[in-house]
């Protein structure tokens, strides 16, 4: 397998909720839903970085599609990690989606290895981590 992820879909609980956290909340590009037209077709799709998305489908479609069973939600099997250029910009990205209705889980500090981080879930428990990375550099693709 060669190491290329293309998208990243979340499962929602209500698509609309989902589209006004991301779009209006976040700010994140998109065309709205899609797919509407077809039995469990409802997705929305956020542009991020060059060739990445991030989609949003509701969780019954998902599980529906996936052949898997419809399970609960749950917030600690993974993090979406968003990393950024400095430790203001952590703190107003964290500032951005509290504003847009998520959760702060753990408030914007300075951490044990000499970044900068918090986390917050989005209105259907999604875990995001902010973060500045002193290592990395971020390129402004803007």
């Amino acid at each position: 397998m060669k190491p290329r992820i293309s998208v990243l879909t979340l499962g929602v609980d209500d698509l609309e909720r989902a589209l006004r956290f991301y779009r209006d909340g976040l700010g994140l590009p998109t065309q709205g839903i899609v797919g509407t037209e077809y039995e469990h077709g409802a997705v929305a799709f956020f542009d991020l970085q060059a060739g990445v998305k991030l989609a949003v489908w509701n969780r019954k479609d998902l599980a529906h599609e996936a052949k898997v069973p419809l399970a609960p939600p749950s917030s600690g099997e993974f993090t979406i990690g968003h990393n950024v250029g400095s430790i203001e910009e952590v703190d107003a990205v964290m500032e951005q989606a509290r504003a847009a209705g998520a959760i702060i889980t753990d408030p914007a500090h300075h951490t044990f290895w000499g970044g900068y981080s918090g986390h917050f879930l989005d209105p259907d428990g999604h875990l995001w981590e902010v973060v500045w990375n002193p290592a990395w550099e971020i390129a402004d693709e803007s």
